[in-house]
């Protein structure tokens, strides 16, 4: 519910501007806000669980998403549905965190896979599914109903919360003090990066003021929080959990994956919807496959995962994911549908074989009683890998596809006969429709041009698919830096 929140709202954007009497540019502030608040909340979740106890938290969570999600969709002005999409992150940041440590300190380390699988489900799948969901509700009925949907779900949840959730003996709740510096340098840079991140491309990065002060600040407030935290008595946000090799070496590699899987699924509509001529609903079946193999293959993988070393299944996966980005950096203009559907599910299979492993493995070495904290570090960077993923394509395609028009552009002159002979041809068919010899020639020009802006934009979508696909590949070498995690038994508190 809270990660298909990330993604729910984006295909609605017009139609919320269009009701709300606001500009596209200021409706994606409903987007910001709701990040921004989430990423600050969720390193904060293991000392918020410590200090009121994490049933309570979760408790307090789910019920205040829950309320924010019916009162964004009342929302009579834009200012209103901020205020409130801002409260939604907030209380919606605590519940990965808490959720995957509630699980892992469940089941012991042999059945640990599995109960990630089901957990990873939907954290891979929620993403692809939210601008179809979206985009139906949108269609169908009303934007309103991207934030509907989550009441019955939410009061559900507050239920079977109260019924089956309780806190372990090890995780008493502590009244230390509280880390005023850690939680100011927190906001400030956490809340700098991530605007910064999302304003960027749109304000063409350093060009603009507003992203260079963002920039230092975030740099600002970073460097002073991990000063702040590695000398605090009590830090908000404890950074010993690095100590554990697996646990660094997975929370880096994370960082990355959220970098593809995001990217990847902020480039995939628009091209197919920009470049190829898809509606959204089409696009959003064409990218079905994926989603589908994800949530066939999980189950499977949590069930191997105590059976074959994670760390095979972990090289497996980014094989597949490099493999499935390298065949789509191949496609043309001529690209059809059904092309992308094997390509799709080898992604999504991949995406199963990384997330559980992965998530496995890394938190393996934390002792029970520090999940919480290790939990909260490794899905804020995630979240902060998916927000760098998502600039850096849209920054690279725009670039790419720049470079490529003017590659493309000096070989379309008067003294190519290639050249020459289309646009003749193209003359030609203008005139034969009516139009005089210099409207037909003008119109001619713009055609090819069309052609040429086409087709470099296509290349630059080349280019950025197989970036992907190395990134991945430089990745492997990384997975057998990371110990082998234990086969049975319950992972002993320390």
């Amino acid at each position: 519910m809270e990660v298909l929140d990330t993604t729910v709202v984006n295909v609605s954007l017009p139609h919320i501007a269009g009701n709300l009497s606001a500009s596209t540019d200021e409706a994606t502030w409903t987007l910001t806000s709701y990040l921004v608040a989430n990423a600050i909340i969720l390193p904060m979740t293991g000392w918020l669980a410590s200090t009121f106890g994490r049933k309570r938290l979760l408790m307090l969570s789910v019920t205040g998403f829950t309320m924010a999600s019916f009162f964004c969709g009342l929302a009579p002005t834009l200012p209103f549905l901020i205020f409130f999409r801002v409260i939604q992150g907030a209380c919606g940041g605590g519940l990965q965190p808490l959720s995957q440590a509630i699980l892992l300190e469940s089941f012991p380390a042999e059945k640990r896979g599995q109960a990630m699988a089901f957990w990873a489900l939907g954290i891979v799948v929620a993403p692809m599914l939210g601008p179809v969901a979206g985009g139906w509700l949108t269609d169908n009925y009303s934007w309103r109903w991207v934030f509907y949907i989550n009441v019955p779900i939410g009061v559900l949840a507050i239920f079977l919360t109260q019924a089956f959730i309780f806190d372990p003996p090890y995780l008493r709740r502590e009244s230390k003090g509280i880390d005023y510096w850690g939680i100011g340098l927190l906001v400030l840079g956490i809340g700098s990066l991530q605007i910064m991140l999302d304003k960027g491309q749109e304000d063409d990065w350093f060009s603009s003021h507003f992203i260079l002060v963002l920039a230092v600040l975030a740099v600002i407030g970073l460097t002073g929080l991990v000063i702040r935290e590695l000398k605090a008595e009590h830090p908000i946000i404890d950074l010993s959990v690095f100590r554990y090799r697996s646990y660094a070496i997975g929370t880096f590699i994370m960082t990355v994956v959220g970098f593809v899987l995001y990217g990847s699924t902020v480039l995939l509509p628009l091209l197919m919807q920009e470049l190829l001529g898809y509606t959204a609903t089409h696009a959003g079946i064409t990218n079905l496959p994926r989603g589908m193999a994800s949530f066939l293959f999980m189950p499977l993988v949590g069930y191997l995962t105590g059976k074959v070393d994670a760390r095979k299944l972990l090289a497996a996966g980014f094989l597949a994911t490099a493999f499935a980005m390298y065949r789509i950096s191949l496609f043309s203009l001529d690209a059809a549908s059904s092309d992308f559907w094997l390509p799709l599910a080898v992604q999504g299979a991949g995406l199963g074989l990384i997330f559980v492993p992965l998530t496995t493995v890394t938190n393996d070495p934390v002792p029970r009683e520090r999940m919480g904290n290790a939990t909260s570090i490794f899905n804020l960077m995630r979240n902060i890998g998916a927000s760098i993923g998502i600039s850096m394509v849209e920054t690279m395609q725009v670039r790419r596809t720049q470079t490529h028009v003017n590659i493309l552009g000096e070989h379309v002159n008067p003294g190519n006969p290639m050249a020459r002979q289309t646009m003749e041809g193209m003359k030609a068919l203008f005139m034969s429709q009516g139009k005089d010899a210099a409207t037909a020639s003008r119109q001619a020009y713009g055609a090819v041009w069309g052609m040429v802006q086409q087709q470099a934009a296509m290349l630059a979508y080349n280019d950025t698919f197989r970036f992907l696909a190395v990134m991945f590949i430089a990745l492997l070498p990384l997975v057998f830096l990371m110990r082998k995690p234990k086969k049975g038994g319950a992972v002993m508190a320390h």
